[in-house]
């Protein structure tokens, strides 16, 4: 299995470590040529607004969402949860590419003095997942065909929805490779049964479209 990691800012060479780890083959990515071949892709952490604008600068707000429609899986992590989502609250002006259908706050758990480690149950795990949370953006509504798959105080903080997942917390700085082997997991199941995928890209819409906001209870969807 071939993934890329998009090298343009973050803890990419932690993601391709983990990767290499469960026997993955990892490519960091630097320019949108570089995706051919990929089946799937990883979009580190960072900090958002500088990683828009250099996907922008580089061609990746194209050559992304065209890798996807392609049938490439695709996971962002913190800064590239917020790169996928639909929605940014209150910045319209910033890039994001509408993969996956959530609405994100930006910098919500506080600023880098706040960031914190908690456990979570994660779907489809036998034991907590400890998570790395560094000036995390807070999932404030998901779509109704976007699955949760663990939650901390109520708020989603890892989801899927087709062939993207997003969390916003850093999987690569745990020590523990069980999150990405769930995204090669997931990619493998999709390459094994294509015409199965239901994914499907969703436009940037206004904060009036948006559906299936999150309750501080809510059960895994």
């Amino acid at each position: 299995m071939k993934i890329g990691i998009l090298a343009l800012q973050g803890a990419f060479r932690e993601h391709r470590l983990a990767l290499e780890r469960l026997g993955a083959e990892a490519r960091e990515v630097r320019l949108p040529e570089q995706l051919e071949g990929l089946d799937g892709l990883i979009v580190p952490g960072g900090e958002s607004s500088t990683v828009a604008k250099l996907a922008t600068a580089y061609g990746f707000d194209t050559a992304l969402p065209a890798f996807h429609a392609a049938g490439g899986s695709i996971f962002g992590t913190c800064a590239g949860a917020i790169l996928l989502a639909r929605e940014i609250e209150g910045r319209p002006e910033q890039l994001r590419l509408g993969l996956i259908d959530l609405t994100v706050a930006r910098n919500a758990y506080g600023r880098q003095i706040a960031s914190f480690e908690a456990d979570l149950a994660v779907r489809g795990f036998d034991a907590p997942f400890r998570a790395v949370f560094i000036r995390a953006p807070r999932i404030a509504s998901v779509g109704p065909d976007t699955t949760v798959l663990a939650r901390w105080r109520g708020d989603p903080v890892a989801v899927a929805q087709g062939r993207v997942m997003a969390a916003v917390f850093h999987p690569e700085l745990s020590g523990d490779d069980r999150v990405h082997r769930l995204f090669l997991e997931s990619v493998a199941a999709r390459a094994a049964a294509p015409g199965a995928d239901a994914a499907r890209p969703t436009e940037p819409q206004s904060p009036s479209d948006r559906a299936g906001t999150v309750g501080p209870h809510g059960d895994l969807r």
